[in-house]
This record gives C-alpha cells, structure tokens and sequence, in this order.
C-alpha cells in the first residue's frame, strides 16, 4: 500500500486501517518511486496505491478493501465482497473516497496531524 506520507490524515489512516502481511510506504520514498515508474506521482497525490504481488494496482476505496482482505479474519475480509457484490457500493465507496480526499486537510485538524501536501 502506497500512501501521502507527507499527509497526517494518510498516516492516521494508515496507521488504523494496518493488517499483517500489507507493507504500508509513503510514495516519498525514493525506492517507491524507482520501483513503480509507471505510476504519475500525480495518481499517488490523488489516491492511495494498493500493488498486489501479481503487480495488479487498486486506488481508492477499492485498494483500501483489497488491503483488508488481506487480514484472516472475516469481519475485514468482509468489505471487499460488499464492494463487489453489491449492487451500489462500489460507487458509494469510491464516491466516499474522492469526497475525503478532496477534504483530507481539513479532516486532519482532526486527527492531530498536520497535511502538508494537501491542496
């Protein structure tokens, strides 16, 4: 999972929705940048990267859902199969996404954290 790690609401973020076996890397790693070329820097200020191992990429609610699943238990595992089976959700959760990441400067006054990439 590739994040803002120059965003306090992205590692606030990151550090809630972690599960074991997803590296979590801010895209202002050097080594990101050189290991994915492919991805703008500009798809990285705009969403959060989930790269499977097959090198398939997820943004959005959708990488936010496949990183879960990830986790053994059920009740995490559970959201990706509500993005995918139910009729809707998929445009709810990536709606939702877009609207608090277009508000993440604002919301990290609530988490303490201070964005400094946010525009």
């Amino acid at each position: 999972m590739i994040y803002d790690g120059e965003c306090g609401f992205c590692r606030f973020g990151m550090r809630q929705l972690a599960v074991k076996g997803v590296d979590y890397k801010p895209f202002q790693d050097a080594a990101i940048q050189e290991q994915f070329p492919e991805i703008p820097k500009s798809e990285f200020h705009r969403s959060i990267q989930y790269i499977e191992p097959t090198g398939t990429v997820y943004t959005g609610a959708e990488a936010v859902f496949r990183s879960l699943a990830v986790d053994s238990r059920k009740r995490k595992r559970m959201f990706l199969w509500l993005y995918r089976k139910i009729p809707g959700a998929a445009f709810v959760s990536e709606t939702g996404y877009k609207a608090i990441s277009k508000h993440r400067e604002f919301l990290s006054l609530f988490v303490g954290n201070r964005c400094e990439t946010c525009q």
